[in-house]
């Protein structure tokens, strides 16, 4: 078994349910006692999420370089980075180390293209939403077309991840929010959803969606659970 490295702590909640899904799944694939073997560097959220409100992004890729540094130092045969919005830095992450790094855009891309589907939406941080680096490497590799819901739904959403949902907050009347941003999305021709931030799953579940729903949590945790029993 190979060592996955995770970049966690963005946030901690959602790290959580990494180091959960990653380690059943070891289990349920080599049975008895069997866990992963991973190593995981938690970054300080607060510190990182302010330099994201300051657009200090210059400086945020030098603290995600040491991270994947630190973690290949320490044996770690890939890089997982626990949160979608700071795949932004991907690249500068890339660029530094000499071990794979298993980004969370192809893992979901993967699935949504075994899906058959050709048209989604996608809800996360504002970052994600809005920004390139996601949506034109789900439509360039991947052949798919990505839709966000408007401008007012956007920054609801992305209220409720940082002032809730990161603090572990769960409330019915947000899940009611997102919900109805997503059929919204649905009614415009949506096939399905991917829920771009890794704290969404912790509000919105298949149960409660009529099209598939995308866990790019699961999904991407999957992807390194994938690595880590493939043959090197």
């Amino acid at each position: 078994m190979r060592t996955i490295g995770l970049i966690g702590g963005m946030s901690w909640n959602s790290s959580l349910e990494y180091y959960r899904i990653i380690n059943e799944s070891i289990q349920e694939k080599l049975g008895g006692l069997h866990s992963a073997r991973c190593i995981l560097y938690s970054v300080d959220f607060g510190e990182l999420g302010k330099l994201q409100r300051e657009g200090k992004w210059e400086e945020l890729a030098g603290l995600m370089v040491e991270a994947a540094e630190r973690l290949q130092g320490a044996g770690a045969d890939c890089i997982v980075i626990c949160t979608n919005t700071m795949h932004k830095l991907a690249d500068d992450i890339e660029s530094s180390i000499n071990i794979p790094l298993i980004h969370i855009a192809d893992a979901t891309g993967d699935e949504i293209r075994k899906s058959g589907l050709s048209r989604v939406a996608l809800l996360g941080t504002k970052f994600t939403m809005e920004e390139d680096f996601y949506k034109t490497r789900l439509q360039q590799k991947y052949g798919v077309e990505v839709v966000i819901p408007g401008q007012r739904e956007r920054q609801a959403i992305h209220d409720i991840i940082y002032d809730e949902l990161c603090l572990g907050v769960i409330r019915q009347s947000s899940a009611e929010i997102v919900t109805a941003a997503i059929r919204g999305l649905i009614a415009g021709g949506a096939e399905g959803v991917i829920l771009g931030c890794t704290e969404l799953p912790l509000l919105i579940t298949q149960e409660s969606i009529e099209v598939p729903v995308f866990d790019t949590t699961a999904i991407h945790a999957q992807a390194a659970v994938d690595f880590g029993l493939r043959a090197s």
